[in-house]
């Protein structure tokens, strides 16, 4: 199991319509979170600034795969053609990246 975070943020206003839309996130997007792995997934919002930190458990063997997979349900695409305008990418992001990916730095069971 690989635990992995990411950071983006809100833009400005985007608050009240992207907590709208995760109050009822389509069955089929969670059954494709699911399908690729991905257990306990959350995301944290850190307001003024509007930040979202997003954690998750990866228990799959080929995570590059299962996001490949992921990219290309057509459910998920609508999914994230909602939310994306909500978002605004760190400049500082990997390449590829619109999540901003974290190093786990500590952890403690």
């Amino acid at each position: 199991m690989q635990r992995m975070g990411m950071c983006i943020r809100l833009k400005p206003g985007a608050v009240a319509e992207y907590r709208r839309l995760h109050r009822a996130v389509w069955p089929e997007v969670l059954a494709m979170l699911s399908a690729c792995h991905i257990r306990n997934y959350s995301i944290f919002l850190k307001q003024p600034e509007n930040i979202l930190f997003g954690y998750w458990e990866y228990h799959g063997a080929d995570f590059a795969a299962d996001m490949t997979r992921m990219a290309a349900d057509p459910k998920t695409q609508e999914w994230w053609a909602l939310c994306s305008p909500c978002q605004e990418p760190f400049e500082t992001r990997g390449e590829g990246e619109w999540w901003a990916v974290m190093p786990e730095l500590f952890h403690h069971d």
